[in-house]
Formats: structure tokens, C-alpha cells, sequence
């Protein structure tokens, strides 16, 4: 039962450091949008960065990314092995 959580534990962690990606440029203003360029900064770099907002957006995100994939490997049986074979089968 321990590595049965381990292992969602995994697969949530890993699609919520892939939705981090996705989510962090939502919402962000640069300071060349805003006309304040901070010496010694690029004028990409964001004005005001909300990590409460971005880290929270993740979660719920990444948690309904996970939720669907449990109910179709759990009930429905798609999992990797349903995957159609691309490369040689070295076995």
C-alpha cells in the first residue's frame, strides 16, 4: 500500500512540475510592458512575480490533470501497456 502511494505521489509530482511550466507565463507582466526597467535587469524579466497565484493555479491544475488520468488507468484500463508499439520489440 506504501508504494502504491509512492507512486501516485510520483506521477502528481511529476505532472505538477510539468504544469509549473505551463502556468507560470499566465498573467505575468514584464517591466518593458510597464515602462520600469530596473538597472541591470533585461526588460523580460517580470515587474511583480505572485508565487501564491502561480503555485495555486498549479496545484488545482495539475490536480485535475491527475484525477483524469487516475480514473482511466483505475476503472477504465489505459495505461501504458494500451500504448500502440512505435519501435522494435528487442524481446
Amino acid at each position: 500500500m506504501f508504494q502504491a502511494f509512492l507512486q501516485g505521489f510520483a506521477v502528481y509530482f511529476i505532472i505538477w512540475w510539468i504544469t509549473l511550466f505551463a502556468v507560470l507565463p499566465i498573467g505575468l507582466r514584464t517591466q518593458a510592458e510597464d515602462n520600469d526597467i530596473v538597472l541591470g535587469t533585461v526588460p523580460s524579466a517580470p515587474t511583480r512575480f505572485r508565487p501564491l497565484f502561480v503555485f495555486s493555479l498549479t496545484t488545482l491544475v495539475s490536480g485535475a490533470i491527475y484525477g483524469i488520468w487516475y480514473v482511466c488507468s483505475t476503472y477504465f484500463g489505459f495505461g501504458f501497456g494500451a500504448l500502440p508499439q512505435i519501435g522494435p520489440s528487442f524481446y
